[in-house]
């Protein structure tokens, strides 16, 4: 598509080992089994996979820089997340973080990303907030002095001082959901992945975390940030590009300003509309059949 912008240098780069991207995704593939159960496995066994969750997706980020994952529900974002976060292995293409690919050298990226999921949080409830992230302050080998430090002042940052000494099944969803967002950012990642980062925080509390990511941990600590989102406000204040990705495919990778350019549209959210060719329903029209 004419609107595309992608860099035709990151594919040389991964593989010759020497990049100045932070994030570089190479023609990157994903592609599930059926779910078959019952008799049917038998009938059929899956020794191929059908369903693509990603198909081919290459794309770069720089030090300092911010990604947004703009898609429908389905299109591959949190999947896409998961592999670079080595939770997930690829079926085809190549990813690297840091310098690292996520396949064949896991254990060094991990050591470089911090990682927030939308859900499936994975703290300890009979563990103080505390206890849990001095836990994953250990796994990363930080020294304890350090991690205290840093969780008083991530703390302090994000508003749970008062959470840190009381369990963790005792804590509201939102601030689980800051905790998580701390545990990310513990040990100062090169790369932060977040998936829906605010999703479940407060109007107000969103807002105070999105200007600490821009102002201090992308323009100060140089993290490049790759992050899914549904929060047109949000991609708009953080991301210096997004990436448009549907059905596992990706439609268009550039500025918001470039994006709203190429399709002639007033607002990112328009933007959207028309690369993926949805209609949006005005305020009032009636709804359709």
């Amino acid at each position: 598509m004419p609107w595309l912008a992608l860099f035709s240098a990151g594919r040389h780069a991964i593989n010759s080992g020497v990049s100045d991207f932070s994030i570089i995704l190479d023609s990157l593939e994903k592609w599930f089994p059926p779910a078959l159960g019952g008799w049917r496995a038998y009938l059929q066994p899956f020794t191929q996979p059908t369903a693509p969750a990603l198909r081919g997706i290459s794309l770069q980020a720089k030090e300092g820089e911010a990604v947004a994952l703009l898609g429908a529900n389905g299109a591959g974002k949190t999947t896409l997340l998961r592999i670079l976060a080595t939770l997930l292995l690829p079926t085809r293409g190549k990813a690297s973080l840091a310098g690292h690919d996520v396949t064949e050298s896991p254990a060094a990226a991990r050591r470089n990303l911090g990682y927030h999921a939308g859900s499936d949080l994975g703290f300890y409830p009979r563990l103080t907030g505390r206890q849990n992230l001095h836990f994953f302050g250990r796994l990363h080998h930080l020294r304890e002095d350090l991690i205290t430090n840093r969780i008083r002042a991530l703390a302090e940052r994000l508003c749970v001082q008062q959470a840190l000494d009381r369990q963790a099944r005792t804590l509201s969803s939102g601030t689980v959901q800051r905790l998580s967002l701390l545990r990310a950012l513990l040990h100062q990642p090169k790369v932060l992945l977040l998936d829906e980062p605010t999703r479940s925080l407060d109007a107000i509390a969103a807002a105070e975390f999105r200007h600490f990511l821009k102002r201090e941990v992308l323009a100060r600590q140089g993290t490049s940030l790759l992050f899914a989102s549904h929060t047109m406000q949000e991609i708009e204040y953080l991301a210096d590009r997004v990436a448009v990705l549907q059905e596992g495919q990706l439609l268009a990778y550039d500025t918001p300003a470039a994006l709203r350019g190429a399709t002639s549209s007033p607002s990112l959210e328009e933007a959207f509309a028309k690369l993926t060719g949805r209609q949006l329903q005005a305020a009032g029209d009636p709804a359709p059949l």
